[in-house]
C-alpha cells in the first residue's frame, strides 16, 4: 500500500471526493468557533493559489508560512502545493533572527504571516532579505506594505475568470518527486538546517500509516479530530493530511490551556500528542487524589495504582477482570469524561512517553499508541497498532521502512520517506546518510521481535569518569513521571557521579504543602520543604536504577526551561548544551567537593 508513487495533493483530494460533513475544519479564534467547509476551502485553495501564481510564484519557488494553525495555514498550503512550489514552515515561537535566516536560506519568494503580533519581530529585518518579493497578511495588517489573504484570493478569482482550465493544469504538473516543503529543525545545536522532502516522502507516510490507526475509513456523525500540535511540526501535518485523506472533520484549537473546555465542547475521537500534554493531565489526576479522604481516596488510588501497572499485551482475566471493571466504573470512566468522553484514543510522538504513563492511558480505556520518527523521515518510521502494543516500545517499522541497528546502538533507516537530503548544504547531507545510503538517525535503540525500543540521543548519551555510560533520558524520563517533578536534566559527562536540574510541578507542590498546613516560600530553590518533598522523590527513582544512575545531588529551579529562554527547541525538546551554560554555577556547586575525593 505505501509503495505507490503519489502526490499529498492527491491523497487530500482523495478524501475531498468524499467529505460529506458540514465541517472540514473548524478553527478556534478569540474563544469563538469559525467553521469551514470543504466546497469554501476548495475555492479558497484555487483562488489563493492562482493569486500567488500572479504574484510570480512559479513551480520550485519557496513561499514561508509563519501562523498558527488554522483553516487559513492549510489553504495557504495546499495552494502553495498545488502550483509547485514549496511551503517553508516556520513556527510561531521561532525568533526574528531565525525567521531572517530561514527566509534567506530557503530564498522564500513570498511570506505569509498571520497577524500583525507574529509579523512584529521580524518586520524590522524585512528590510534586509531581499528575495521576498511579497508579504501576505492572513488576518488584515495595519502595515501598508503588507498584501490581504483577501486581496490575493480576489486575484486569483479574476485570475479564474480569465483562464478556468489553469489551476487544473497546474496541478497536474505536480509529480511525487518534486519538493513539497522545507523544514528547518531546529536542532538542540547549531544552525537550522532546512530538511527537504518530497510529495512522496510524506504520501508514502500517510499511505503507510493508514494501516496502523485504530480507526477505519467509514466517518460517524460524531468522529471530530482535535489538532494541537503546531503544523510547522511534520508529526502533526502528516496527521492532519491523513485526516483529510480519510474525510475526518478537523478542530484545530486556539490556546493550549483551555485545552480542557475543547475537550468538552469538540468531544474528539481522536488526537495526535506529545507525552508532555498527558504528563500534565496524568499529574493532575493523581493530585485531584488528595482532595478527597477515607474510603474514597483509598479506593481512588488503588484504581490508579492498578491502572500503572495494567499490561496492554496481556489485558486483566479471571478474577482480576472484575477487579478492573469496578476501578473503570469507579475512576477510570470518570477520567474519561475530562477527554470529552467520545476519545477513541492518542498517538503520542515526538518524544519518549514513560512506560507508567502508556500503562495508564491504555489501562483507563483508551488506544494509546507510540510512535518515532524524525522530520527528516517525513515523519515516521515505527508506530504500534492496536493490536501489538508493547510497554516502552515504538511499535514496529511502517510496511514500507527497513530499520537496523549499527554496531554502535545507532538506528539506521531506510524508505521511501526518507528526505532528499538538507537544503544547499551537501556537508551535513553526507553526515546523515552511510556510504550505502542508510540514514543515521542519532538515535540509540534496539530491535526485539521487531518491535524498537529507543534507549536515548547518541549525542545525550555520556561517560561518568568512572567509565560508566549514562543514558539521561531515561532517568530523566522516571523523574518528571512523579506528580511534584514537571522538568529535569540530568547531568554527569566526565564526573564522578550523576547529578540534575531539577523544575518542581509548582501548583502541586503548593497543594501538597498546603495540605499539611504549611506554604511554599517565594524563592523555592532555598525552601527546605519542597527540598525534602522532592528528596523523597528523587529517592523513590534511585531505587529503580543501577548505582552509577543514582541522583546523588539535585538542584531546584525557580523558572521552568522555556523556549523564549532558548532552553527548548520550538518542538519542546531540552538544549543540553543551553541548559548547561545557563545553570553552569549551579551544577559546579554539585560537584564542589568532588575535587578533594579520590578519582574513583
Amino acid at each position: 500500500m505505501g509503495n505507490e508513487h503519489t502526490t499529498i495533493i492527491s491523497e487530500i483530494d482523495a478524501g475531498l471526493r468524499k467529505h460529506d460533513k458540514e465541517v472540514l475544519i473548524a478553527t478556534k479564534r478569540n474563544g469563538k468557533w469559525v467553521k469551514t467547509g470543504r466546497d469554501e476551502f476548495q475555492k479558497k485553495v484555487r483562488n489563493f493559489a492562482l493569486g500567488l501564481y500572479q504574484l510570480g510564484v512559479r513551480e520550485g519557488d519557496k513561499v514561508s508560512v509563519h501562523s498558527e494553525n488554522s483553516a487559513e495555514w492549510v489553504i495557504c498550503d495546499q495552494a502553495i502545493l498545488s502550483i509547485g512550489a514549496a511551503n517553508v514552515p516556520i513556527y510561531t515561537t521561532q525568533p526574528g533572527d531565525q525567521v531572517k535566516y530561514i527566509l534567506e536560506n530557503s530564498g522564500a519568494k513570498v511570506h505569509i504571516v498571520s497577524t500583525d503580533k507574529l509579523f512584529k519581530d521580524t518586520k524590522p529585518l524585512m528590510k534586509g532579505i531581499t528575495n521576498v518579493e511579497a508579504v501576505i497578511s492572513i488576518f488584515g495588517s495595519k502595515h501598508d506594505k503588507l498584501k490581504s489573504f483577501d486581496a490575493i484570493m480576489e486575484m486569483g478569482a479574476q485570475k479564474h475568470e480569465e483562464e478556468p482550465e489553469l489551476f487544473e493544469q497546474l496541478k497536474s504538473k505536480v509529480k511525487p518527486d518534486d519538493l513539497a516543503t522545507l523544514i528547518y529543525t531546529s536542532g538542540t545545536t547549531g544552525d537550522p538546517k532546512g530538511v527537504m522532502l518530497t510529495h512522496n516522502n510524506i504520501a508514502s507516510n500517510i499511505r503507510a500509516s493508514l494501516e496502523r490507526v485504530p480507526f477505519d475509513e467509514e466517518v460517524r456523525e460524531d468522529e471530530r479530530m482535535l489538532s494541537y500540535l503546531p503544523l510547522s511540526h511534520v508529526f502533526e501535518r502528516m496527521i492532519t493530511y491523513l485526516y483529510l485523506h480519510l474525510g475526518y472533520p478537523i478542530y484545530y484549537i486556539e490556546e493550549v490551556e483551555e485545552i480542557r473546555d475543547d475537550f468538552e465542547y469538540v468531544k474528539p475521537y481522536y488526537l495526535a500528542t506529545v507525552p508532555r500534554l498527558l504528563e500534565k493531565i496524568h499529574t493532575g489526576v493523581k493530585v485531584k487524589g488528595q482532595e478527597l479522604s477515607g474510603l474514597k481516596k483509598q479506593l481512588y488510588y488503588w484504581a490508579l495504582h492498578r491502572a500503572e501497572e495494567y499490561d496492554p499485551e496481556n489485558p486483566p482475566s479471571g478474577l482480576e477482570t472484575v477487579k478492573h471493571k469496578i476501578a473503570d466504573k469507579l475512576v477510570y470512566s470518570k477520567i474519561r469524561e475530562l477527554f470529552g468522553g467520545n476519545l477513541l484514543g492518542v498517538v503520542s510522538g515526538g518524544a519518549a512517553l514513560s512506560p507508567n504513563l502508556f500503562r495508564f492511558m491504555n489501562a483507563i480505556g483508551f488506544i494509546c499508541l507510540q510512535g518515532y520518527g524524525l522530520t527528516e523521515t517525513s515523519p515516521v518510521l515505527s508506530v504500534q497498532d492496536k493490536d501489538h502494543l508493547r510497554v516502552g516500545s515504538s511499535g514496529f517499522p511502517l510496511s514500507n521502512v527497513d530499520i537496523k541497528i549499527a554496531e554502535d546502538g545507532e538506528i539506521l533507516a531506510k524508505g521511501p520517506n526518507v528526505m532528499e537530503g538538507y537544503y544547499n548544504n551537501p556537508e551535513k547531507t553526507d553526515e546523515v546518510f552511510t556510504d550505502d545510503g542508510w540514514f543515521m538517525t542519532g538515535d540509540v535503540g534496539k530491535l526485539e521481535d521487531n518491535y524498537l525500543f529507543i534507549t536515548d540521543r547518541k549525542k545525550s548519551v555520556f561517560k561518568l569518569s568512572t567509565g560508566k555510560y549514562i543514558a539521561p533520558q531515561i532517568i530523566e524520563n522516571k523523574l518528571i513521571e512523579s506528580g511534584f517533578i514537571d522538568q529535569a536534566v540530568v547531568i554527569g559527562y566526565q564526573r564522578k557521579f550523576c547529578s540534575a536540574l531539577i523544575v518542581p510541578s509548582f501548583d502541586n507542590v503548593e497543594q501538597r504543602l498546603k495540605s499539611q498546613g504549611k506554604s511554599m516560600a517565594d524563592n523555592v530553590s532555598d525552601d527546605p520543604k519542597v527540598r525534602k518533598l522532592i528528596q523523597d522523590e528523587v529517592d523513590k527513582v534511585n531505587k529503580e536504577l543501577s548505582p552509577w544512575e543514582t541522583v546523588k545531588k539535585f538542584v531546584l529551579l525557580d523558572a521552568a526551561f522555556s523556549i523564549e529562554s532558548d532552553e527548548l527547541t520550538p518542538t519542546q525538546k531540552v538544549k543540553r548544551p543551553v541548559v548547561k551554560e545557563h545553570y553552569s554555577d549551579e551544577i559546579e556547586s554539585m560537584y564542589e567537593e568532588e575535587g578533594t575525593e579520590s578519582q574513583g
